[in-house]
């Protein structure tokens, strides 16, 4: 096993950590149409966790890569919505949101390596 399926897995194990400890942090830039939005918070966190735990192990290697593929999809809209609603951005630079929209696109070319 490469050294860098470690990494994507803390990643995505520390970033569902943090939505599970600090759900109003995830909630306050969430997209006022989605509802559920402290549910949904709790589910990506578990769901994130699980995958990249789920990568660690080659039986769950192609479902855990796809379940992060997907969920970094369903996570653009949050992100064009820091990106244009002020109050949703955490006042992090413009030009910080937009790379962090393109950084999905990575995370999602890193993921689909181990499928």
């Amino acid at each position: 096993m490469n050294w860098h399926i470690f990494i994507l897995a803390f990643i995505f194990c520390t970033a569902g950590f943090f939505h599970l400890i600090r759900p109003k942090a995830f909630m306050r830039v969430m997209p006022l149409y989605i509802p559920y939005s402290k549910v949904l918070v709790y589910i990506s966190g578990i769901g994130e966790i699980l995958s990249g735990l789920g990568l660690l192990f080659t039986s769950t290697r192609t479902i855990a890569a796809w379940t992060i593929i997907s969920m970094l999809f369903l996570f653009f809209p949050v992100h064009i919505h820091m990106l244009v609603n002020k109050k949703a951005s955490l006042n992090l630079p413009k030009t910080i949101l937009i790379l962090r929209i393109l950084l999905q696109f990575g995370l999602i070319y890193w993921a689909y390596l181990y499928i």
